[in-house]
């Protein structure tokens, strides 16, 4: 079944477009269809929420503004200014491949599709969205927000495979890049997996569904407790630099782990901290002096600007507000 018969096709796309020039939200990537803007941005906002994005997005493009500034940066530095948004292998895939543009095609950014599938890092849906962002190609882009819409529209599941198909169908050859945000802001927007506002919903005449479908129901998320060691000397505390060979977040550097509650330390602050599918209790104790094997000393001055995790850094700020209270 065709997701819209050829005659509403047209019609969708001006509603739409129409909806977005005058809804979309302002946000910093957008201020131009510069590639290397156009690239962090999709690359940071893969699998998180832009508000989320937002600030580190600002921190990013101030320290490295062209990719030649990237490519010329360290990978401690890099994951320093990515700290607190995660998969981390994001980053450091970036930073290759800002090097091979720079080093191999002489600055110059690959303008198809096809071509930006060649670098570390790029899959489809990235790779569509800068070729029709930033050079107008007419490729269309699909990702979570983007499917729901469509299976909406249609009435049913989409298989990812059609999703592509169908997607293409509607973009709009002369806006590509303005119509893969469209779909894409609508569906984050307006067309949400709880309470989607149908009322509200440019494109509503063509939704075959008009409201919520039933979705499968989810796996009930993890629970986990960690425990942490701050042992703190003279404004200076201690972390642990993760193996280059982890799987995940190497190399980066973090509190000490506890296998249990320690003897004799006190139990300074507790927090909470999810990722993906898990909710983590964390358990933080002030120690005695440790002894670590990969480990060092560092300021707060130093640690602020080092590849920290995301749970490191929350932890040290979260120390750090109660020593100044």
């Amino acid at each position: 079944m065709p997701l819209l018969s050829a005659v509403h096709v047209r019609p969708f796309r001006r509603k739409l477009l129409a909806w977005y020039d005058a809804h979309r939200r302002e946000l910093p990537w957008r201020e131009s269809t510069d590639p290397y803007r156009v690239w962090v941005s999709e690359i940071m906002l893969q699998q998180t929420r832009v508000a989320a994005v937002l600030e580190h997005y600002a921190r990013f493009m101030k320290r490295f503004p062209t990719a030649k500034a990237l490519a010329a940066a360290r990978e401690q530095s890099v994951l320093a200014l990515w700290s607190g948004l995660g998969y981390y292998h994001r980053a450091r895939r970036m930073h290759q491949a800002a090097k091979l543009i720079v080093r191999e095609r002489g600055g110059q950014f690959p303008s198809r599709f096809e071509d930006w599938l060649e670098l570390p890092g790029i899959g489809r849906y990235t790779a569509a969205a800068i070729a029709s962002i930033a050079f107008g190609e007419p490729v269309a882009v699909v990702d979570g927000n983007v499917e729901r819409v469509l299976a909406r529209i249609e009435g049913s599941a989409v298989k990812n495979g059609s999703a592509w198909q169908r997607a293409q169908v509607l973009l709009d050859p002369k806006r590509p890049g303005d119509f893969n945000q469209a779909m894409m802001e609508l569906g984050a927007t307006i067309c949400t997996p709880r309470s989607p506002q149908c009322l509200l919903c440019p494109v509503s005449t063509f939704c075959a569904t008009r409201g919520e479908q039933p979705s499968a129901q989810q796996a009930p998320r993890k629970r986990k407790q960690l425990r942490y060691a701050l042992d703190e000397r003279q404004g200076a505390v201690l972390l642990v630099q993760r193996a280059p060979d982890e799987r995940l977040m190497a190399g980066m550097w973090e509190l000490p782990q506890l296998a249990e509650d320690p003897v004799d330390a006190e139990l300074m602050a507790r927090l909470r901290h999810s990722i993906t599918d898990t909710d983590y209790d964390v358990l933080i104790f002030r120690t005695p002096e440790l002894h670590i094997a990969n480990s060092r000393r560092f300021t707060a001055k130093q640690w602020r600007s080092a590849a920290l995790t995301g749970l490191a850094r929350k932890i040290l700020a979260r120390a750090l507000a109660a020593n100044e209270g």
